[in-house]
């Protein structure tokens, strides 16, 4: 998982909780916001005023011209709230990179993402959408990821039928999922798909984003720990298994629960089962972060469509920049899955940069203690400013801590070592005879079970979406 790094602004901001002064008025600013009554006084014809019903007394009064003359005012008053409202927009607010080429084919996505159901909703579709927009709709990237899901999940279909698997058994349709990760996988002596490996070569995507995605992995048959675990829900959801995303920090994996009951943790990224103890053992993860739920849950539907959010945000930001367009998004990530502390973190990046922005068209520069002191003559600027600081303590409460790169690669090379190879081969183990087991139960049960429904056997990309 690329890990989200906070932009450091160095702040320092005395006293930001005392009195503070009064903002100075403009010398007859107020004249640029009412029009005095006698403004017309002399230019109005003298006209029969028009007749009102008045329902406190049952009789009609006359509409004078200072009655005109407010409505006017009020007019005006509403007008040159606009023009403030627009001009606050532009001196606060991100500057829009819409006219950029690219950009409308994010907005698309962002549009096509809003059509899908939170809970029902297919992941291809949602990973799709978000690596669409990146590829800005190009007709050669639709046909070749459709092409490739449909291969992937025809592979470990043969594998299922092969194998006698019961469509009801959940834990032997991942078994399939992961030994197409795992194993190469061979048809009369031949292999038809290697294991699929990790990509240490800018496993992070700094230099090329497009490393991040499921569809890199699925052509080059090589990903990392953001793809790996993205692309075996999506072949779960294709064959009807029940598997789950789990984060932790700078990773994710999978889990689903064996014929026993015991939940599996799957770690992708070298072929092999894992232990709680494993992600722990990293010493990033604090009591604070489980506490609220950031790390080590099982992700709903829900959960993982806020995320395929933030993977648009972050395609757009690599690819454009910040604006106002990148906080919508987060907002409606956030808006699915409070607890996402990659949403949390992108969006503190985007309030930092909103607020340089704003301080850079005023003569201010952030990093000077001396100027800093000029936000207070700026309202909305200052309460950037303390947003900012709150999305600080937010983040410090929440328990997140960012591991280093190197520390990530030292941790994630640990799963190699003797001690959790053996602890994944009795895992595996163990899988494996009690599958043998229910397999031998069930033949000798007379009583047909009822297979579990599935998705479509043949992925197709939604023509709404194309």
């Amino acid at each position: 998982m690329r890990p989200i790094i906070l932009l450091i602004l160095i702040l320092s901001y005395h006293g930001i909780n005392g009195q503070l002064p009064n903002i100075p008025q403009r010398p007859g600013a107020s004249s640029l916001y009412s029009v005095p009554d006698n403004r017309f006084a002399n230019t109005q014809p003298s006209r029969p005023g028009f007749p009102t019903i008045n329902s406190n007394v049952n009789h009609y009064k006359s509409v004078t011209p200072r009655d005109d003359q407010q409505e006017i005012n009020k007019m005006v008053e509403h007008q040159m709230a606009m023009i403030r409202e627009e001009a606050d927009a532009k001196r606060y607010n991100l500057s829009p990179l819409s006219d950029k080429k690219g950009t409308d084919a994010y907005y698309r996505a962002y549009d096509n993402l809003l059509k899908l159901d939170p809970n029902q909703y297919t992941l291809a579709d949602a990973v799709f959408i978000v690596e669409n927009a990146y590829n800005n709709n190009d007709r050669n990237f639709q046909a070749s990821y459709q092409q490739h899901i449909q291969k992937a999940t025809s592979i470990i279909r043969q594998d299922i039928k092969k194998t006698g698997i019961d469509e009801s058994d959940n834990a032997a349709k991942n078994l399939s999922i992961f030994k197409y990760f795992a194993e190469d996988t061979k048809q009369n002596g031949k292999v038809i798909h290697k294991a699929v490996k990790y990509d240490f070569d800018d496993y992070m995507g700094a230099k090329d984003y497009s490393k991040m995605f499921v569809s890199k992995l699925l052509k080059s048959n090589s990903g990392q720990c953001h793809s790996m675990p993205l692309l075996y829900l999506i072949l779960a959801e294709q064959i009807g298994a029940e598997a789950f995303l789990v984060m932790s920090p700078n990773h994710s994996y999978i889990r689903f629960k064996d014929n026993d009951g015991e939940v599996l943790s799957v770690e992708l990224t070298n072929g092999m089962f894992s232990a709680n103890s494993f992600v722990l053992n990293s010493g990033y993860i604090k009591a604070e972060a489980l506490k609220n739920k950031l790390y080590m849950q099982n992700l709903t539907k829900k959960d993982v469509l806020s995320q395929t959010y933030v993977d648009l945000a972050s395609g757009y930001i690599h690819k454009f920049g910040y604006d106002e367009f990148v906080a919508k998004v987060l907002a409606k990530a956030l808006e699915f899955n409070p607890n996402n502390i990659n949403a949390t973190l992108w969006k503190s990046n985007t309030d930092q940069m909103r607020f340089m922005q704003a301080c850079n068209r005023l003569g201010i520069d952030p990093e000077d203690k001396q100027q800093l002191q000029n936000i207070r003559n700026y309202p909305p600027l200052e309460n950037q400013f303390l947003g900012i600081k709150a999305g600080f303590d937010y983040i410090d409460r929440s328990g997140f801590a960012q591991m280093p790169p190197e520390q990530y690669e030292e941790w994630l090379g640990s799963l190699k070592s003797t001690e959790n190879k053996q602890k994944s081969e009795e895992i595996a183990e163990r899988v494996r005879l009690l599958n043998a087991q229910k397999k031998l139960e069930a033949a000798q049960k007379t009583k047909t079970i009822t297979p579990k429904k599935e998705s479509p056997k043949v992925y197709t990309i939604p023509k709404e979406f194309l």
